[in-house]
């Protein structure tokens, strides 16, 4: 190569930057390739470059909000026809989230359930849906599906912020969020106000659980799905060590919330401990509920133990089931979806089936 020419040079000062940052290999490397005129590649930053480069790929992304984007428009009001899969969202005192919502064919012609369905982390409306078949289910059996999207501004991973101890209770945060957007919903479509229901998987379902202890008057039943207890976490720390296994002790049966809930966790759930899915029910039933206690099989699946919880007028006040081996994942779901184990029962159909036998109780 010519000593002369702009590439020669241009090698030569990497080569001098490198001998600068101590790294003399690459800079041998760089004056070799100038001797032999090859093509220069690029230099290797210094060390403090990487550091800084590094320091720029962990900061934690956050998307800001477009403030000029038109919302969505509304849905209308229910007109029979084929099934629809619609977008909306709603705006509230704690912000705006965008959700989608499953019609029924021949929605509109009577009173129809509503299932709340509240993704995990990563997860969207779409995926969610489709990794546990619940419009498939809700078309065959006319019910209304509403699935709320939680925002990048909201948490970067997509999370429901069910550790923070202002999205915990009635009237604030992404709790007050959510049930108005159910409200909403409700005014827009002939929706039976006795059979809303709410359930979810992971950091969704903790948030199912939140809102059925906020809202007994809303929400008739509650499906939580490898979640935590309400009050399990107060911060990132506690949530840590909660889904560990080290979450808030279960409540008495005195502080029990009483709201019908379901529960399904897998024992080899690594992310978040199956021992949360004993505090959901003890938070639910309370410990004075009578438990019966049988041996399940999937034909060709998974093994499960499925704890019936009553009180004492002999009422089902919540079910347990441990999906023996398996993950943190939906189960019976569908590949099409995320977080799915598809050799488990199938906890769609096992919650709807709940769901229909719980109706909002009289004077909720």
């Amino acid at each position: 190569m010519n000593p002369m020419s702009p590439d020669f040079q241009q090698m030569m000062r990497n080569a001098v930057d490198l001998t600068r940052s101590g790294d003399l290999r690459a800079a041998t490397a760089a004056i070799q390739a100038a001797l032999a005129g090859t093509a220069p590649a690029a230099a290797p930053a210094a060390p403090g470059a990487m550091r800084a480069r590094a320091e720029v790929i962990d900061v934690v992304a956050r998307e800001l909000p477009d403030t000029d984007a038109p919302a969505p428009p509304r849905p209308a009001n229910d007109t029979p026809g084929p099934g629809r899969f619609i977008a909306g969202s709603h705006s509230g005192a704690a912000g705006r989230r965008d959700f989608k919502l499953y019609i029924p064919p021949g929605a509109g012609q009577r009173a129809l359930p509503l299932v709340v369905m509240l993704h995990g982390c990563t997860q969207t409306p779409d995926d969610f849906a489709a990794g546990t078949a619940m419009n498939e289910l809700a078309a065959a059996q006319g019910f209304y599906v509403l699935y709320p999207a939680q925002s990048q501004q909201a948490n970067p991973q997509r999370c429901w912020n069910w550790f923070k101890h202002n999205h915990q209770a009635r009237g604030r945060g992404e709790p007050a969020l959510l049930a108005g957007m159910t409200r909403e919903v409700m005014a827009a479509h002939t929706v039976d106000a006795d059979r809303v229901y709410v359930a979810g998987l992971s950091a969704g379902g903790a948030m199912a659980a939140i809102l059925g202890k906020a809202y007994p008057d809303l929400y008739a039943a509650v499906g939580v799905h490898s979640g935590l207890a309400a009050g399990s976490a107060t911060d990132l720390p506690s949530a840590l060590g909660a889904m560990k296994g080290g979450g808030q002790p279960a409540p008495d049966s005195a502080s029990a919330s009483g709201v019908a809930t379901i529960v399904f966790h897998g024992d080899a759930d690594t992310t978040v401990h199956p021992a949360n899915a004993q505090q959901v029910v003890a938070a639910s039933a309370g410990p004075g509920s009578s438990v019966d206690v049988e041996q399940l099989a999937t034909p060709g699946g998974r093994a499960h133990t499925r704890s019936v919880h009553r009180a004492p007028d002999g009422t089902v006040v919540a079910e347990h089931w441990l999906v023996h081996g398996a993950a943190h994942a939906w189960s019976g779901g569908s590949t099409q979806g995320s977080y799915t184990d598809a050799h488990g029962p199938d906890a769609s159909a096992e919650m709807l089936r709940f769901f229909m036998a719980h109706p909002r109780r009289p004077g909720h």
